[in-house]
């Protein structure tokens, strides 16, 4: 199931807990999955969450750890508090700037979108009177 949902998935946000170390290295295979099974991972939108920042008294991972980590792997990275609701706005237009990005990028590089394909597909085979 999760091998399908990373295949038909366009961006991904990996979520851990800054308080359980154990939780950042539990998402380490899945973005090996995630690289293996998407052609140009530097292209495709990821996110690096760490999250309960609210708990600082319980903190295990730093945020410098998380950013290294981050840019190892040629993504955003940003904490948040659900809890407190923070940043978790921002996280969600943060995602969608770079799914927009690479849209345009796609486009631009001669590659066209899906829906563009369909609209040439259909053209010239509908009228609407």
């Amino acid at each position: 199931m999760q091998r399908l949902s990373i295949s038909k998935g366009h961006a991904f946000i990996l979520v851990f807990s800054v308080t359980s170390r154990q939780s950042l290295e539990e998402l380490k295979p899945i973005y090996n999955e995630i690289r293996g099974l998407k052609e140009d991972v530097e292209c495709i939108p990821i996110m690096l969450v760490g999250n309960k920042i609210d708990d600082t008294a319980s903190r295990q991972v730093t945020e410098k750890v998380a950013s290294q980590l981050a840019k190892s792997w040629t993504c955003s990275y940003i904490e948040t508090s659900a809890k407190m609701n923070t940043n978790v706005k921002e996280l969600f237009q943060e995602l969608l700037q770079q799914e927009k990005r690479r849209n345009v990028s796609l486009n631009v590089d001669g590659k066209k979108s899906r829906a563009r394909k369909s609209r040439e597909k259909l053209k010239g085979k509908c009228e609407i009177m």
